[in-house]
């Protein structure tokens, strides 16, 4: 299959706002943290100090999903939540009217493959890809 690149600024569907950040302008690096590339991420996973109890997170998660049925992956992610060597790569969602399920899914997807990516370039740290549905965020 062929396929052609095409810069963000040929499409005209994106604002200046947007494409100065993907373009990396100077004038916006005081309001995020960290790029979001392999490099950037990195800098992010060594920044990170989870202080929250670790053994607690996975029980309550446990007792949670007791009774729904789930695979051997989602049972192996909770467990090494406990680990202080894994981290989250973590999504969510808004809930919206007349839109279809494939933003989501892509969502998903792409969350469950940067975790993918990340543990493959990071083979000493775990990462769990999470996914919120901020069903309590709404306009209405």
């Amino acid at each position: 299959m062929k396929a052609k690149y095409i810069s963000y600024q040929d499409t005209h569907s994106f604002s200046k706002l947007v494409l100065d950040y993907v373009n990396d302008d100077a004038q916006l690096k005081s309001f995020y943290s960290f790029r979001p590339d392999m490099d950037g991420l990195k800098k992010a996973v060594d920044a990170r100090n989870f202080k929250g109890n670790r053994a607690e997170l996975v029980e309550v998660l446990n007792q949670q999903y007791q009774n729904v049925k789930t695979n051997k992956s989602v049972k192996h992610n909770i467990s090494i939540l406990a680990n202080e060597n894994t981290f989250t790569v973590t999504t969510g969602h808004q809930l919206n009217l007349f839109t279809g399920p494939l933003y989501f899914i892509y969502k998903i997807v792409t969350t469950i493959n940067l975790a993918l990516e990340l543990k493959i370039a990071y083979p000493d740290k775990n990462f769990v890809p999470i996914y919120w549905m901020a069903t309590e965020d709404h306009d209405f």
